[in-house]
């Protein structure tokens, strides 16, 4: 439990007057609002709805070793160059390649490579995705200084047609990047998928669960550790979902096996 006087270093995800930057520099972590995030990012909201579609169209992740079929995925990568005296960032398209995590940090699907469906064009081509990616990256620059950052973008879908869907089958954990932004798009008929932020190097934990379509979870991924708890069925039905956009950072290449000697 938070003590009086904890919020100002690990504490609501986002209390009143509070600013993204100075939450997360004081605790890690901070969410914000759809309108909020689409102001800071500089993109206009109503942008966001079209492409929402785009996520009945998600192949399945046929990498899950607990053998569930509910998890559906695209993903990308970039890399966003910034230029601190004009104010911009450019974001850059790399060719296709496999998601690459070490047991380090996902004990269940980490040491493999996983190829995944790329992303598609259309969603790339939306409004609010450049805005959105380089948006957050300046953001996170003023945390970190760093001219590039290294940005893989996934699109989950977590489904309950088997009951039960796990957004994070692996647990507690932590990406191994600089930064995660985990978008929530929209829930559909179902409960729970509650989200869990704990300090890394402390005892403290908080949890809340995203509700309003492209609102955030900003996270420092060197700072906290997260998990996100299974969904089920809201009442009889099977067919509910949860859809999300999560975005990592991490300045200084991506994580890419390491060759053998």
């Amino acid at each position: 439990m938070n003590q009086p006087g904890d919020t100002l270093s690990f504490g609501p995800p986002m209390p009143e007057g509070s600013g993204a930057l100075q939450r997360l520099q004081q605790q890690g972590f901070c969410v914000l609002g759809a309108a909020e995030l689409a102001a800071m990012a500089g993109y206009a909201l109503a942008s966001c709805a079209p492409a929402f579609a785009l996520w009945n169209d998600l192949p399945p992740d046929n990498y899950l070793k607990d053998g569930g079929h509910y998890r559906f995925r695209r993903h990308g990568s970039f890399i966003q160059t910034l230029h601190p005296i004009a104010g911009q960032a450019e974001l850059q398209t790399v060719p296709h390649r496999a998601h690459w995590q070490p047991t380090a940090y996902n004990a269940l699907h980490g040491g493999m490579s996983r190829w995944f469906a790329p992303l598609s064009g259309d969603l790339q081509q939306a409004a609010f995705w450049q805005p959105l990616l380089c948006g957050l990256g300046r953001l996170f620059a003023q945390v970190r200084d760093t001219p590039q950052w290294f940005v893989e973008a996934h699109q989950f879908r977590i489904d309950t047609r088997e009951g039960v869907g796990r957004p994070t089958p692996e647990g507690a954990h932590r990406d191994g990047v600089d930064f995660v932004a985990v978008v929530l798009i929209v829930r559909h008929g179902i409960r729970g998928g509650e989200t869990r932020v704990f300090e890394l190097a402390g005892q403290r934990g908080v949890r809340f669960t995203l509700s309003e379509p492209c609102s955030v979870l900003l996270m420092d991924d060197t700072r906290v550790i997260h998990e996100s708890t299974p969904v089920l069925p809201e009442g009889e039905a099977c067919g509910g979902w949860r859809d999300t956009l999560v975005l990592t950072y991490r300045a200084g290449g991506f994580l890419d096996p390491l060759p053998v000697v």
